[in-house]
């Protein structure tokens, strides 16, 4: 039987779009992968802290430095509203930048201002990544508990004593930082909010910065010198020990908006210190320790003028970790003392400190912990504004915090 002609024409001639395969064992052809763009590998994470300090306070006039929401006239405050975005921009180019978006200015009865926490890139000098430059501003390696992040630490506030070196533990400059590859990964580990570490700073640092401390401009022709040693030793028993030698020396310019009055001179000071710590993780048990020893400027009463003086202080605290189902809890203790000068502050102001603080976390998702810690406070702060302020207060504070 013959078909009609336009009948075997439409049965032979394939449609106008269809795609026509001579070799019925011919792959197909995959499609073009899309280059991958830097901003494809960055990752926000971030968390917020929710604070009352007013609980069972017993001095009204009790104030401090480090939270505005502390006596009479506080209420609740927004400690904290960070965000993070990080990656790794090129495999040996690592970004990280930390905005605040809660920051409350020195002297400001206004709230929740921005502020730059970090700005900073590693470069990875090996394959291996164990030999980085960290160029920006970051950190100062100075202290275990300067270095741990705030959504990881126990106590709502760093001690006086080493944190008076650097408030905002941060500043302008270029750091080197040298551990092997699983020593690297040690601190990744350790780095958690059950286990509370300061997280991948090295074995070694080295590093060279500005010294006026965090969005602060540099006020002198010389940059501070900093250098840490540290090393987590893992036990038999799975425990993690780890010391820390860590050191400074540089110039602090005390500034004319830190000066109370034009009676009182500012200008150039040595700023040097040296100090010890020792980490025991909580695993259940855990222990810390910091002291440190060093001179820098001080405001002297007697004669009304700021001096290079000796300064001293240090922590101590234990924490147990308890684990039920998916829930943990920290109780903790700390006691701290610190006497000297806080250079950052009006008139590089003498600070005399004693301070305890017994609390609990807990943390029943991984999104969410409360903390409450009993302060018992006692402190002398002499400036040219007021010679002998000595204040004593005891308070509950709560803390709500939210990871994301």
């Amino acid at each position: 039987m013959t078909l009609p002609q336009s009948v075997a024409t439409a049965q032979t001639i394939p449609a106008k779009d269809s795609v026509v395969t001579t070799d019925a064992a011919a792959a197909p052809v995959a499609p073009k992968q899309a280059e991958s763009k830097w901003y494809d590998k960055i990752s926000l994470r971030g968390y917020v802290q929710f604070r009352y300090n007013r609980l069972l306070e017993t001095n009204p006039s009790f104030k401090t430095e480090y939270d505005k929401s502390v006596g009479e006239g506080g209420g609740f405050l927004i400690r904290r509203a960070r965000l993070v975005f990080s990656g790794n921009v090129h495999d040996r180019v690592y970004l990280y930048i930390q905005p605040d978006l809660a920051s409350t200015p020195s002297g400001s009865s206004s709230l929740h201002f921005v502020q730059l926490r970090d700005a900073y890139f590693d470069l990875s000098l090996d394959k291996e990544k164990e030999f980085r430059l960290r160029v920006g501003q970051s950190k100062i390696p100075y202290g275990f508990e300067n270095l741990q992040s705030s959504q990881n630490r126990l106590t709502q506030d760093r001690n006086d004593a080493l944190n008076s070196a650097l408030p905002n533990e941060r500043d302008l400059g270029v750091m080197f930082y040298w551990a092997p590859a699983h020593i690297r990964k040690r601190f990744s580990e350790l780095a958690n909010s059950r286990l509370k570490g300061s997280g991948d700073y090295g074995v070694f640092g080295l590093g060279i910065y500005n010294g006026q401390t965090a969005n602060r401009a540099e006020a002198n022709n010389s940059q501070h010198v900093v250098a840490r040693v540290t090393y987590p030793f893992a036990l038999k028993n799975g425990q993690i020990i780890e010391p820390s030698l860590q050191a400074y020396t540089g110039t602090y310019t005390v500034t004319a908006d830190q000066l109370s009055s034009t009676a009182i001179k500012g200008g150039d000071f040595k700023d040097q210190r040296v100090a010890a710590s020792l980490v025991m993780y909580p695993q259940p048990f855990g222990f810390q320790a910091e002291y440190n020893v060093g001179e820098g400027p001080e405001f002297d009463p007697a004669t009304n003028t700021i001096q290079t003086k000796d300064l001293h202080g240090g922590y101590a605290q234990a924490m147990y970790l308890v684990s039920i189902g998916k829930h943990h809890l920290v109780p903790f203790v700390k006691a701290q003392f610190y006497e000297g000068g806080k250079k950052t502050e009006t008139d590089a102001r003498f600070s005399k400190v004693y301070e305890t603080e017994i609390g609990v976390e807990w943390q029943p998702l991984p999104n969410f912990e409360l903390a409450t810690q009993y302060t018992i406070s006692d402190r002398t702060n002499r400036d040219g504004k007021a010679l002998n302020n000595r204040q004593n207060g005891q308070m509950l504070r709560i803390q709500a915090q939210f990871n994301f």
